[in-house]
């Protein structure tokens, strides 16, 4: 938990592709964060994080131990979270395998967190991505909240390595941590 009682947000940035834009998103996700308040904040770029695969745990994630130190870390690190918001593209009309790896790794880590969106891409900004990405965070106990950044034909958006938002998606993201700082205090008497 974050310091004084502070719920921390983790925002893991999906993509891991050496040409990648996502990282700039989540950057600008990340200081929308911090400038509504109310959360500690914590980017999770899965391109700095070194996760092994899910068949390198002899043992399911529901019932452990695990045995790889990065494992053990990457449960430390999603445990301590109590939100989250999840920065993706769309590849082939789904979601990154980095990121279907990182949430099967580990289990009850997740359980009883609220989680939004921030999508983009093409012309349909990633939404197909955050639909699949739904089917399995629900699963692992997690809350999706209905809220959310889209940025559809995202290319023109990023200006001097920077992410430049729209009226519309700074709006988006004013309702979205709203929504998930409401639902994060109604959920955390359940996160263990």
């Amino acid at each position: 938990m974050g310091d004084a009682g502070t719920p921390k947000l983790g925002i893991i940035i999906a993509s891991v592709r050496e040409a990648r834009v996502g990282h700039l998103l989540g950057e600008w996700v990340a200081e929308q964060a911090r400038e509504y308040g109310g959360f500690e904040v914590d980017v999770i770029d899965l391109a700095q994080v070194a996760l092994p695969m899910t068949t390198s745990e002899p043992n399911h994630p529901r019932v452990g131990p695990y045995v790889n130190e990065s494992t053990k870390a990457w449960s430390g690190r999603i445990a301590a979270c109590q939100a989250f918001v999840i920065v993706t593209p769309e590849y082939n009309f789904g979601m990154p395998a980095s990121l279907k790896n990182a949430l099967d790794l580990v289990s009850s880590e997740w359980n009883y967190k609220p989680v939004a969106f921030a999508s983009y891409g093409g012309i349909s900004g990633g939404l197909r991505s955050v639909e699949q990405i739904k089917q399995v965070v629900l699963p692992l106990r997690m809350v999706p909240v209905p809220e959310a950044i889209v940025a559809p034909m995202v290319f023109d958006q990023f200006v001097d390595g920077a992410f430049e938002p729209n009226q519309v998606q700074q709006g988006a993201a004013k309702q979205m941590f709203d929504e998930l700082s409401r639902m994060t205090e109604a959920l955390r008497p359940l996160q263990g």
